[in-house]
C-alpha cells in the first residue's frame, strides 16, 4: 500500500528533475487581481472575496448589484419553500375539501 505510493512520489521528482534539467521554463502568465468587490458586506476573512465561477470579473458594480439582489430573492423564496414543505407536516392540514366534486380532501394530498 505504502510502496506504491512511494514510487509514484519517487516518479514525480524524477519527472519534475528532468524537465528542469533540460532548461524548458514555463512561460508564466501574468496574473492582475480584481480587488474591486474586497470592501463588500459579507467578505470575511481568511478568504476574502470568494468568485470561483468568475461572475465579476468585469468588475461592474451595477452588475454586482443586480447579482447580490438577485441572490437575496432566491435565497428568500427557497426559505419559505422549505417552510410550506414543513408547515403541512408540523401543524396539520387544512380541514375540508380541496376538490368537493372529485371528494378530494386536503390530507389526501401529500406533501411535497
Amino acid at each position: 500500500s505504502a510502496v506504491p505510493l512511494l514510487g509514484l512520489g519517487a516518479g514525480s521528482v524524477a519527472l519534475l528533475a528532468s524537465q528542469r534539467s533540460q532548461g524548458k521554463q514555463s512561460k508564466k502568465a501574468a496574473v492582475v487581481s480584481l480587488q474591486a468587490f474586497e470592501n463588500e458586506l459579507g467578505v470575511q476573512a481568511p478568504v476574502g472575496f470568494w468568485d470561483p465561477a468568475g461572475f465579476t470579473k468585469d468588475g461592474s458594480q451595477e452588475n454586482f448589484n443586480r447579482r447580490r439582489q438577485t441572490e437575496l430573492k432566491h435565497g428568500r423564496i427557497a426559505m419559505l419553500a422549505t417552510m410550506g414543505y414543513i408547515t403541512p407536516e408540523v401543524a396539520g392540514k387544512w380541514p375540508g375539501y380541496l376538490s368537493p366534486t372529485l371528494g378530494l380532501k386536503f390530507s389526501d394530498v401529500p406533501n411535497g
